[in-house]
This record gives C-alpha cells, structure tokens and sequence, in this order.
C-alpha cells in the first residue's frame, strides 16, 4: 500500500470517527430539549390558564359580570384543547359544571358559596394534575439526562482511547522506516557500506530502501576499486614531496611529523634519523630552525642558513590542512563540512631570486652612482654657458638650455633615488636619530620648495597645533619624504591654488601631513602609490618621475617605526601623510 492511501484511509478513521461522536452527540442533546418543550408546552400552559381563572374569581365580586364570565369562559376553553394529562379531562368536565352553576341566571348570593368551592376544587384537582405531570416530567427527563451522559461519557472514552491509539500506532508507519533510513545515511558516513535496509511493507519507503541497498552496493564495490589507486596516488604524491628543492614538512592534528622530505633532513641536518610519527614539539627541543619554522618567528621573512659552507636563503610559508569531517557526531548542535588534519611547513628555497635581486641593486647603484658624475658635469657647463660673461643667447638658444637643464634635474633626481633605493634594499642606510622640533622639519621643506611654488603662485600655508613635542627622527631623511610630498603637490596643483602643510598630535604620534586642491587619485591606484616604479596614468599633461619618491619614503618612514598613508577623491585632491612617533616627556 502506498503512502498517499495509507494517509488517506488514517485521516478518513479520523474523519468519520469525529462524524460519529458528533452526530451522537446532537441526537441525545436533541432528545432532551423535546423532553423541555413537551413540559413548557403542555402543562406550563394549564397552570397559566388556571392561574387567569382563579384571578377572576379572586378580583371579582358576585354576580360575576358578563365580562368576568366571558374571560373566564376563554380560559376555559383553551384549557379544554391542551388537556394531555390522565385525569385532566374529569377535572376539566366538573369545573365546566361547577362554573355553570356558578353563574346560574338568578342565583342568590346565599347560593353562592357552594359551587364557588366546587369551581376552586376543580382548579386545584387541574392544577394537581399537571404539577405532578412536571415533576413526572422532569425526573424522566433528568433521567433522560442522566442516560446520555452516561452514553456520551462511555462513547467519548471509547472514541479517545480509540484516537490515542491511534495517534500512538499510526506514526509507526511513517517514523520507522524513517528511522531506519536515518540510521543507515549515518552508517554509510561512517563508512560503513555493508549497512542495508530492510523495509518489507510495499510501498515508497521500500522503493527508497532497495535504491539505498544499491548505493551502498555501489559504495562498497567503489572503495574496493579505489583502495589501489589511492594507495598509488599516495605513493606518487611521497615521491613528488622527496624529490623537491624545497624543504616540507607535514603533521598531523596531533603535531605527530606524517612526512619530511630529504631536503628537510639535509636542512635541518636530522640525518637518516627516523622521524615520522614523532611528536614535531619534542623533536625541535635540539633543533634552533625547527622550534622557529613551528614557532613561525620567520614566517614570511627571507632568512640566511650556512649549508655545506655556502650561503643559502629561504622564506617559511604554513598551510593549514582541512579535510572532508567524515565522522560528524549526531549530538553535536553544529555539523562542520570539513576539520582540521594538520600542517605543512615550506621552506621556500629563494637563493637564486635573492642572488638576482642584490645583483640588480648593485647594478642599479653602480650605475647611479657613475651617472651622477656626468650628469652634474651636464648641470656646471648648463650654468657656465647660461652665464652673460661667457655670452649673451638668442631666445632659441636660451630654450634649448632650459629644456637641458630641466632634463639634466630629472635625471639627477632619478639616480640619487636610485641610490636611496640601493642603500634601503641592501640594508646599508644609515639614520642619524636626533630630537627635532616637527615644525622645523616642516619650515625646511618648505623653504627648499618655495621658489617652485613661487614659480607656479601656489601658496604654501602651514597650520601647527600647539606645544608640539618633539619627534627622535632622522631630519635629513624625514624632510626628504616631506620635500617629495609637497613636489608631488606642486606637479598635480592648478595655478592659483594653495597647498597646505598640517601638523597634528595624535596621541603618542606626530602626523605629517600635505593636502593639495589637484584632480584627486582614483582609488583603483591608491593601494599601489607607494609600490615601486609605479606611477598613475596621467594625461600626458604632468611629467611623472621615476615611481620610486613614494616607495621611498615608505621606506624612510617605516624604518623610524612611523606610518605612511594617502586619502583622496577624485575632484577633490589628495592628502598625503605620515606619522612618527613623539618623543616622551
């Protein structure tokens, strides 16, 4: 049967045993209230009407008047069509009697008071009759009562015990299969594919039953097939690992050593020493590189190992291993997708890259620094032949010295940061440290560019908090990267326009900063300013310099233990600055 008839047939019981208790209900309930209006209609209305009989005899005098007469006579005569107790038509028949020897044409009041009593007699024999009628009445009907609670007690108990039963038995169907498909979906997780349902009832879950049985056929003839081929990729994969330059070393989540290659073990000088399964913690206890590749103390950071008497450099990069949680724990509020298997430690060989780059920064200031020679040669004769004792020049002359000079001044710019660049990447800077008041810093490099800005009329205003402490600083290399901002600021700023130099206290930090009123950086570019050799696309309107000044003064500022940063938008200008830390009162 299936599961949609077997709701079905469930939810019709329900349907029709509620019919039934319902329909039982309004029968008996029905019942009792005929049993109320048979009492209201028959004798409640035979008290009335010998109540308004007996009122006209009390209120009336004798004779009675025709009046008196008529009414009574209407009473009486609806008493005559509701008379529905034994003994209620005698009573009725001897006071039509009474009544008429009572108002006998003629009568003396003498006469009077013998049929009166027979009158009042029949009133109260009427009145008798149907007061016991209502009180037989009403005990058959508390009776009546009495029954039907009885039965609609006994049939309410039947039809719960008969829904609770229900309600307990029926969900079997539908919850247990369930379960049992519950409880094989956890096994197969587990891994368990020998785990088969046995559902027999013909319906839906059966059909899932014989599909589930068939997956885990298929599960179990899969990991049978794939155990070679994962034992051969693994295989595989362990002769990458030990053919590789760089050293790598994997642990489990238990910091238990899973692999090491020979690279490791020649690094680390370990020797044919068994390692795997050793707990990594214990065994770098002998081993300085061990305890700071697992401590991360150079994580990131080129470092310097002697091998074999050379010299060799690596960088140290870790990755965290997740692996598939094929193990989830039912009473766990979370079920997580993956969990955590373990580390690899690489120790990236980069000899080659590092030998590489020195040599670049050694050609670079070789260069640089044979260039400078030539070229401030270039600048004295520019200045000799500008000079009017050596003999005036005509307008185009004249040009031609300009376009030199302004040349000569960029590339003298060019090598002396190439320079700077050589010193910082080679390590060989050296910082003369001094207490420096930061508004001096700032009137120095400002003074050092006042005749461009004069040139171009930008003004050049500075603002200043007071009592600014002083900052531990080199000055030379500090008013430099102030020297390169405030170039930077003249270059992008219209004419007519004003730069403005701001000094501010920032906690324990002094901030530099230089706003101008330029077109603004968009902010693709603004993460890659102080990256080296790079430069904003320009308009072709703005000459740019080599894209090393910012790099630079990255460099200058970090290495004083300050920050270097940039804000800007587009149609509202830039504003560079820096901070340095103050000195301490």
């Amino acid at each position: 049967m299936k599961i949609k008839t077997k709701l079905r047939l469930g939810f019709g019981f329900l349907f029709t045993v509620v019919i039934f208790f319902g329909a039982l209900s309004l029968f008996y309930i029905n019942e009792i209230a005929k049993s109320s209006r048979v009492i209201l209609k028959d004798n409640y209305e035979s008290l009335r009407y010998v109540r308004e009989m007996r009122k006209v005899l009390d209120e009336e005098p004798f004779p009675l008047y025709a009046a008196n007469i008529s009414s009574f006579k209407v009473y009486l005569e609806k008493e005559h069509q509701n008379i529905t107790e034994p003994g209620e038509q005698q009573a009725v028949a001897a006071l039509t009697s009474a009544f008429k020897a009572l108002t006998r044409p003629g009568m003396a009041l003498a006469s009077v008071p013998g049929p009166l009593r027979a009158v009042r007699s029949a009133l109260l024999k009427i009145e008798d009759v149907n007061m016991k009628a209502i009180v037989r009445k009403n005990d058959a009907a508390q009776a009546s009562v009495q029954r039907t609670i009885l039965l609609l007690g006994l049939a309410g108990t039947f039809t719960f015990l008969l829904l609770f039963s229900f309600s307990v038995n029926f969900p079997t169907f539908i919850s247990d299969p369930l379960r049992k498909l519950q409880d094989g979906i956890a096994e197969i997780t587990k891994q368990n594919y020998s785990a088969r349902l046995d559902l027999p009832q013909n319906d839906e879950f059966a059909d899932v039953a014989r599909s589930f049985n068939s997956m885990a056929t298929r599960l179990t003839e899969w990991e049978n097939s794939n155990l070679a081929n994962v034992l051969s990729d693994k295989r595989r994969i362990e002769a990458i690992i030990e053919q590789m330059n760089d050293a790598i070393i994997g642990v489990d989540e238990m910091r238990e050593i899973l692999f090491l290659n020979s690279s490791a073990r020649e690094i680390l000088n370990l020797g044919d020493k068994k390692t795997e399964g050793q707990n990594i913690d214990e065994l770098s206890k002998g081993n300085d590189l061990l305890k700071s590749m697992i401590g991360q103390t150079t994580a990131g950071k080129p470092f310097k190992i002697v091998i074999g008497g050379k010299e060799a450099h690596f960088r140290l990069e870790t990755r965290e291993i997740s692996v598939p949680n094929m193990n989830i724990d039912r009473t766990e509020g979370l079920a997580v997708a993956s969990k955590p298997a373990g580390k690899v430690y690489i120790l990236e060989n980069i000899t080659e890259f590092k030998e590489r780059d020195l040599a670049k920064t050694n050609f670079i200031a070789t260069i640089s620094h044979e260039l400078k020679t030539p070229i401030s040669s270039i600048k004295m004769s520019l200045k000799l032949l500008t000079d009017e004792r050596v003999g005036p020049l005509n307008p185009e002359q004249q040009q031609l010295m300009d376009h030199i000079a302004e040349d000569s001044a960029r590339l003298l710019k060019i090598t002396s940061e190439l320079l700077e660049l050589s010193q910082v990447e080679t390590g060989s800077i050296q910082l003369n440290y001094v207490p420096a008041e930061p508004r001096k810093i700032v009137d120095h490099a400002a003074e050092a560019i006042r005749f461009q800005a004069e040139q171009k009329r930008v003004e050049i205003e500075v603002r200043s908090d007071a009592d600014m402490p002083k900052v531990q600083v080199d000055v030379e290399k500090t008013a430099w990267v102030l020297v390169n901002f405030l170039s930077n600021a003249l270059r992008y700023s219209p004419e007519r326009s004003k730069v403005l130099i701001e000094l501010k206290k920032l906690g324990g930090m002094i901030e530099f900063s230089v706003r101008d009123q330029g077109k603004g950086i968009e902010e693709q570019f603004q993460k890659r300013l102080f990256d080296r050799y790079f430069q904003v696309p320009t308009d072709g309107q703005n000459r740019s310099g080599s894209g090393l000044g910012l790099a630079i003064s990255k460099d200058f500022i970090e290495v004083q233990q300050g920050t270097i940063g940039v804000q800007s938008a587009l149609g509202e200008g830039s504003r560079f600055y820096f901070t340095l830390p103050a000195v301490q009162a």
